[in-house]
């Protein structure tokens, strides 16, 4: 299964094209043709399955098969999500998989100025991207109406649960047109869970995909207690490993990438970074080169590193942990395929700290710290301690010192008076 046998449209596939994209994942093959047809969906699956490429293609392409108006666009599909982190992941994908349409849409959520929100929602959107709490505040200004909308996708249902936004969730139901298509995504169904999706959905099919937690079993897992600082020392360090012979190296932003890219080229490792503000050609050539052994690592952040697929990546690297736990599954899910063995490394701040908490409790694994390594956060290094004689050798040194530099200050205040005489 490829993608263009999904009965996808050209400027659908050729954006898929340039993301490198060429097999769907499971949720993928089965979510697609059932939304291009029309029917209501529930999605049991996580972060990190491919799920948002499932909901987020289908409905561009059938977005692209209404007719539009040549006025102001309305909002006709919304898609809800609990965090800003997975709006603006979410966003950033319909961005990438719209890129050769004339389609518009914008992210809204809580937390920062509501301006440049509102300014983009006043110049027209197609596909709305929110949380649920700002929603409800641009609705009750009057400056959305939900009455448009014809595709409606809730994600995260159950984080939404957990969140405390199930009430928000409520409201928000009576606003949309009872005629639309829904799809509704969780990766646990508890009976409130299940009772809301009822409400929802519309006789709707059912899609299950192994929960992306358990991909994580096959592979090995350890983590390095490391000040930020001293992160691209230790990676220089593991990087004297010639056993780890191809490796993703993942940071939590563009600036970061680049960054490690340079750290490792002065230091004579074959190393290059992808990320949005790459070049499509940029991007292509260094995942060419990556796949081909002539880039021992990749940099990435986790957008970019979506359409990444390599059969034979011996390790990821964590430069920066996730702040969102099924990230990180995702990520180390790059390796460990097919069967063969994998390794996923973790480098781990005072500050991450809370995001390894997280990620343990979501995937039931406790991962392993590595503490022998010459930047170890955790480790007190002794003080050397010398005896009263030692002590008295070392100030004497110190003195001895200080005595032969101030004789040859003076002595060559002498020589230079001598010359000018």
């Amino acid at each position: 299964m490829i993608f263009e046998n999904l009965k996808l449209t050209e400027p659908v596939l050729r954006a898929l094209q340039d993301e490198g994209y060429i097999t769907p994942t499971p949720i993928q093959a089965k979510a697609i043709p059932c939304v291009l047809d029309g029917k209501d969906l529930l999605g049991c699956a996580q972060t990190g399955t491919g799920k948002t490429a499932a909901f987020s293609i289908p409905i561009i392409q059938n977005l692209l098969a209404e007719a539009g108006g040549n006025g102001r666009k309305s909002v006709r599909a919304l898609i809800l999500t609990p965090t800003r982190e997975l709006a603006a992941q979410i966003g950033d994908n319909i961005n990438a998989y719209s890129r050769h349409t004339r389609l518009k849409h914008t992210v809204i959520f809580g937390g920062v100025s509501q301006k440049s929100q509102v300014e983009a929602l006043r110049k027209g959107v197609d596909i709305l991207v929110a949380t649920p709490g700002r929603l409800l505040d641009l609705v009750n200004q009057k400056i959305i109406d939900l009455q448009t909308i014809r595709f409606f996708v809730l994600d995260e249902a159950d984080r939404m649960l957990d969140m405390g936004f199930i009430h928000d969730i409520k409201k928000i139901l009576p606003l949309l047109p009872r005629k639309r298509q829904s799809l509704f995504f969780s990766a646990t169904m508890p009976a409130e869970i299940e009772k809301l999706s009822r409400q929802i959905l519309n006789h709707p099919e059912m899609i299950e995909v192994t929960p992306a937690s358990s991909t994580v079993d096959v592979i090995e897992q350890h983590v390095y207690s490391v000040e930020k600082a001293d992160k691209s020392k230790l990676l220089l360090h593991l990087l004297q490993d010639k056993n780890i012979e191809s490796v993703l190296v993942f940071t939590r932003t563009k600036h970061g990438a680049d960054k490690v890219a340079r750290i490792l080229g002065r230091s004579g490792v074959k190393a290059e970074a992808i990320h949005g503000n790459k070049s499509q050609n940029a991007r292509v050539k260094a995942m060419n080169n990556f796949r081909d052994h002539i880039t021992r690592v990749l940099i990435a952040t986790d957008i970019a590193a979506r359409g990444i697929d390599i059969d034979h990546l011996s390790h990821v690297i964590n430069y920066d942990l996730p702040n969102i736990p099924e990230t990180y599954v995702h990520r180390i899910g790059r390796t460990g395929r097919a069967g063969r063995s994998g390794a996923a490394f973790s480098f781990c701040d005072s500050e991450e700290k809370v995001y390894l908490r997280d990620i343990e409790k979501l995937t039931g694994k406790h991962i392993v710290e590595i503490k022998e390594h010459p930047f170890n956060a955790g480790v007190v290094r002794p003080v050397p301690v010398f005896s009263e004689k030692e002590e008295l050798k070392r100030t004497v040194r110190r003195e001895d010192r200080k005595s032969y530099r101030n004789n040859r200050f003076q002595n060559s205040l002498g020589s230079r008076s001598d010359v000018r005489a």
